[in-house]
């Protein structure tokens, strides 16, 4: 295992060590990180007779890994509340603003964010920066209905600048469809804008078809990041 796989793993279980207990009702989000909580979540419950976690996934990868973990599987019609929430991040700033969605699970996982009563990031050390755009280049996930992609990509580069690209699949021809039926802008933004992440954020989710924006603003409470030494370095909202 590399030195960013070990780092992932660190970050995960810590975050599981210090967030998961008995009768606890987790949100599982999506991601390769998640992929060392869901083992860590299992492992724990097994070897220490832990009882009653119940585990609600964002995306049918998460599904899939809690079904094959042996875990208790949930959903929000039965467990609305959540206690917290384990997911990853393609990029954590200084303010615990995030970029998510690289792996096409934005809207779902905003969701369970929303349900939770704190969303716990887990990321390695190259997710870390100061400002957003710093290190990731991808762009900022913007899930639309597929019939208003092209003004709602005019609208974005109109009122913001920089570039909005349908994001288009690799195995398969045309753009990606998400597991709720619509396609994703990758929104390529200029690293000078003058609004705050949080005008932006509500100024994008207000053009007709935006269905969600992979800009996770004021939703974090905690960010744990496995370093390259090894070690895992915990960022707090407001850097508490």
């Amino acid at each position: 295992m590399g030195p960013l796989e070990q780092a992932k793993k660190a970050a995960a279980y810590k975050a599981v060590d210090d967030h998961v207990k008995s009768n606890s009702i987790i949100g599982v989000g999506s991601g390769s990180t998640v992929i060392y909580a869901v083992h860590r979540i299992a492992e724990k419950v097994r070897s220490e007779n832990m009882a009653n976690v119940i585990c609600v996934p964002t995306s049918f990868q998460a599904r899939q890994l809690i079904i094959n973990s042996r875990l208790i599987l949930g959903d929000l019609d039965t467990h609305p509340k959540l206690d917290c929430v384990i997911d990853g991040a393609d990029e954590v700033d200084a303010d615990l603003n995030l970029i998510k969605g690289g792996g096409g699970c934005l809207l779902q996982e905003k969701i369970l964010a929303s349900c939770a009563n704190s969303l716990i990031i887990i990321a390695d050390y190259s997710k870390n920066s100061e400002k957003l755009g710093q290190h990731y280049k991808k762009g900022i996930p913007i899930e639309v209905v597929p019939m208003a992609y092209v003004p709602i990509k005019r609208k974005v580069e109109d009122n913001f600048g920089g570039v909005a690209e349908i994001r288009m699949a690799r195995a398969k021809a045309g753009p990606v469809i998400t597991d709720n039926g619509n396609f994703i802008l990758d929104w390529d933004f200029p690293f000078d804008l003058e609004k705050s992440w949080e005008e932006i954020h509500t100024e994008i989710k207000l053009i007709p078809g935006v269905i969600e924006i992979g800009l996770f603003v004021n939703m974090a409470h905690k960010a744990y990041f496995g370093m390259n030494d090894g070690t895992v370095k915990e960022q707090l909202i407001n850097n508490v």
